[in-house]
């Protein structure tokens, strides 16, 4: 909180658009060191990950420690439920994501994550309370954040994942975060990682080839049709992602 709230982030790093009126994002490292040394360091990213099932590392530097903010209000009544939605319904843009509260809760009234159902179904995640988290695939979920009643404030901190193996799929998309995010620097962020883990697969098909061409073995046509089948779809993604706005 402490790092997040200094007259620099606010005056640099505070962003809105229709899906919420005020957010905080894209300050660490450079405002806030604690708050990405936090998020990278193993303990925290193993944790994490176990809950997950799959080893997880953080998707964008923008994206470590991008708080939500909305005002709590004095009437603890709940009002309609028109009135009720802090943050509107959505998907998020990456495959996981890690929600912190950073708020007193005590006095609070509402102010959980609710989660929609394939069937239609509402699910209230458990209650907030200052300190806990939440992980969630919030690219498959779709989820938003419920008005806080009685409380002054409702910071949710929330930090986006995704798989660190090059070879698990990562459906990670722009979509969410380019009104939000200077281009530049989004696009360098996204583009660095992601040809990393193109290179990557690329290395491993190789080494996979040359051990065929070495034991003898006949060129496994379809194999490597279907590799390059699968990186041509990823390509093709990229450039979906990669656009002029």
């Amino acid at each position: 909180r402490a790092e997040a709230f200094t007259p620099e982030v606010l005056d640099n790093c505070l962003v809105s658009s229709s899906f919420a009126k005020h957010m905080i994002r894209a300050y660490a490292p450079k405002y806030a060191t604690f708050a990405w040394e936090a998020w990278h360091n193993e303990r925290v990213q193993a944790i994490v990950s176990d809950i997950a099932g799959v080893e997880l590392v953080p998707t964008l530097p923008c994206d470590v420690g991008h708080i939500n903010v909305s005002f709590g209000l004095d009437d603890k009544s709940q009002p309609g439920a028109d009135d009720t939605s802090a943050f509107k319904w959505h998907f998020d843009s990456t495959p996981f994501v890690c929600v912190t509260m950073l708020s007193d809760c005590t006095q609070m009234i509402g102010g959980e994550t609710v989660i929609k159902t394939a069937s239609g179904e509402i699910i209230k995640v458990r209650g907030p309370t200052m300190g806990t988290a939440v992980i969630m695939q919030g690219r498959y979920i779709e989820h938003q954040a419920l008005k806080a009643f009685g409380g002054k404030e409702r910071l949710a901190m929330v930090t986006a994942w995704r798989p660190k193996s090059p070879f698990i799929s990562d459906q990670t998309v722009l979509a969410g975060v380019r009104g939000i995010t200077e281009q530049n620097s989004l696009y360098y962020w996204f583009c660095d990682y992601r040809f990393d883990n193109m290179e990557a697969r690329f290395r491993e098909e190789r080494r996979k080839v040359l051990a065929r061409q070495r034991e003898g073995l006949e060129f496994d046509i379809d194999a490597t049709r279907e590799f390059l089948e699968e990186q041509q779809r990823t390509i093709k993604l990229l450039l979906d992602e990669v656009v002029y706005t």
